[in-house]
């Protein structure tokens, strides 16, 4: 699918408040409601717009501890641990990469004791690497059209 310039304004529409309604997203985009609600059909379709999903802050839900954990695992335990992980609620978000770890991941806990015992639980997979997030100077932010190259 072609994200073209109306595409675009409807993703940032979307990004900039999840809960417009279709009639704010229309004007937003400058088609109709019923456009509009085609051209996000389509998107959704296409796997373009995955979901519009509620932004909580964790320290406000009872975790007040977020880390970044990077774990290094041979490959026989990587579908295990990855098993293991996605019935963890601490693990937001879990990424395979390159360098010297396997998967590197965001977690949450309610406090040390707690990532200490997460950290315990996953570490017979490999070994890890820990960095305790203080803070957010840059938030996730939405998407932006790239760069004509």
């Amino acid at each position: 699918m072609e994200v073209d310039d109306k595409a675009w304004r409807l993703i940032s529409a979307l990004q900039a408040d999840g809960r417009a309604s279709l009639k704010e997203l229309a004007e937003a985009v400058g088609l109709s409601v019923p456009a509009t609600l085609e051209r996000l059909r389509r998107l959704q379709e296409a796997g373009v717009v995955r979901g519009v999903h509620a932004d909580i802050d964790p320290a406000k839900v009872g975790y007040g501890v977020r880390a970044v954990v990077g774990i290094n695992v041979p490959q026989p335990g990587k579908k295990a641990l990855i098993d293991k992980l996605r019935q963890s609620p601490q693990v937001l978000e879990c990424h395979h990469v390159s360098g010297n770890d396997s998967y590197v991941m965001q977690v949450v806990a309610r406090d040390l004791p707690d990532l200490e015992r997460f950290l315990g639980d996953i570490n017979g997979y490999g070994e890890t690497r820990t960095s305790i997030v203080f803070s957010t100077p840059i938030p996730l932010r939405g998407l932006t059209r790239p760069e004509a190259g």
